[in-house]
């Protein structure tokens, strides 16, 4: 009878549900944060006099941060473990968005967003791998990807804040950013409560303590079922003790040795045009749509309808994880994601960009989803959240580069050029996944990463 096998045979109940609800919040706060900044634009914009490109270094400031954020998560995750990266990521992106609320220039303010999306990239790289560890292999794409959901929540709060703060008080594009940092004071007390992974402490050697998370989270799933537990799988691997301090290096010369380079090219890759195509429509689509002589309410109006589309695209892309495995639910989503890019491409009035844009908005979510579950999946324990989080970083290019390369664009091409350009980057990601993907659905972590364990000893 193995700690992990006892973990993974339990029944997701209310113990699971409470860590999904503390985790989820977090990123719901991320993402309010981080979709937040496209509303500040147009205030920034007059507030100092800003130019286009300006305005581009801006909305590429928190993905910048969120780079070196789940850069450092990662390698740390896998180091100290995972519970104190997301406490002291909370606390640095929290205190940073203070900061910038009361920034007395663009100077400043550009710099204290880019820490702000640090401290926001650590926590929202170190969340997945670390709630992934706790869920059985035949609920964990169901779970993770609900959890990824969560960032819709904050994208919609971010959406309301942009439509009934920022246009309709003074400062109000200031007070937008103390609000985003308000609930971060409750959740830090929140997760005082939070175990730490009982993998990353076997991993550890730290036999005793993983004893005492399992035996607590069985006791608890007990009292919340009512019901006894269910056997323990007697053909249970035995866990591996196997410490290893990672660095940036040492973890990059694994990631890409032969047994791992075709893994971590399809992750990184998906990663990158998904973050690529996101955030080149959601830090610009305020500002577009105001561009094609929208006024700034009616095109905080129109996002919030497209904010919205995408709490089912998280949630029925979760759900298809589970029945159609991870990679064809990202395929799916992706294609999904190109198709409404293109018929984007081709609206030119707000009811119409806007029913299109909402599409995007499903599909490009869904995506999220599907990615958010098959990333841990896919490295071993001993770096599995620098694995997600070098993932998540890599992704982060895109953002970086999406919105000065949008901004750009739209001088140059277009409205219909901006997004026949992300349409031809989703349908690369779609042949990646189709061909390279690897399926993940219903194996234990142990299963999908052994052939990584053995390279790495």
């Amino acid at each position: 009878m193995t700690l992990l096998a006892r973990l993974d045979r339990l029944p997701l109940s209310r113990p699971h549900y409470l860590l999904l609800l503390i985790g989820g919040l977090g990123y719901t706060f991320d993402g309010m944060d981080s979709a937040v900044v496209a509303f500040l634009l147009p205030s920034a914009q007059d507030a100092w006099g800003l130019s286009n490109g300006q305005l581009g270094l801006i909305g590429s400031a928190t993905p910048f941060g969120f780079l070196f954020g789940a850069t450092v998560a990662g390698l740390l995750g896998d180091r100290i473990g995972r519970k104190k990266v997301m406490m002291y990521a909370l606390a640095f992106y929290a205190a940073f968005s203070v900061v910038a609320a009361f920034a007395p220039n663009y100077e400043v303010f550009l710099g204290s967003r880019v820490l702000a999306g640090a401290g926001a990239g650590a926590e929202s790289a170190i969340i997945a791998p670390f709630l992934s560890e706790f869920v059985p292999a035949k609920r964990r794409g169901w779970f993770i990807g609900a959890l990824a959901g969560f960032f819709s929540f904050g994208f919609v709060m971010a959406a309301l804040i942009g439509r009934f703060v920022v246009p309709t008080m003074d400062d109000g594009w200031r007070i937008a950013q103390l609000i985003t940092a308000l609930p971060i004071v409750m959740l830090l007390w929140w997760r005082r409560s939070l175990p730490e992974s009982p993998r990353f402490l076997l991993q550890n050697g730290r036999v005793d303590e993983a004893e005492a998370v399992v035996a607590d989270l069985e006791r608890r799933v007990e009292r919340a079922t009512g019901q006894p537990l269910p056997p323990v799988p007697e053909s249970a691997a035995q866990p591996v003790t196997n410490p290893v301090k990672v660095n940036l290096l040492s973890a990059l010369r694994f990631l890409w040795s032969p047994v791992m380079a075709r893994r971590t090219a399809v992750t990184w890759l998906i990663w990158f045009v998904i973050t690529f195509s996101y955030y080149g429509f959601f830090s610009w689509i305020p500002t577009l749509l105001v561009q094609r002589g929208i006024t700034v309410t009616k095109s905080f109006e129109f996002s919030i309808i497209i904010y919205l589309a995408q709490i089912p695209g998280y949630f029925s892309a979760a759900w298809l994880s589970e029945r159609l495995d991870r990679k064809n639910t990202i395929a799916i989503y992706l294609s999904g994601s190109a198709v409404s890019a293109f018929w984007l491409s081709q609206m030119d009035t707000p009811a119409t960009i806007t029913l299109a844009g909402a599409a995007l908005s499903f599909f490009l979510n869904g995506t999220y989803a599907g990615v958010y579950s098959y990333t841990p999946e896919v490295f071993p324990t001993w770096i599995r959240a620098t694995g997600t989080g070098l993932s998540s970083a890599f992704g982060r290019v895109g953002s970086i580069l999406a919105p000065t390369i949008i901004g750009l664009s739209a001088a140059n091409l277009g409205f219909g050029g901006v997004f026949g350009l992300t349409t031809a980057v989703l349908v690369a990601g779609v042949v990646c996944v189709v061909v390279f993907g690897l399926a993940t659905a219903g194996r234990s972590l142990e299963e999908l990463t052994e052939p990584a364990k053995e390279a790495s000893r």
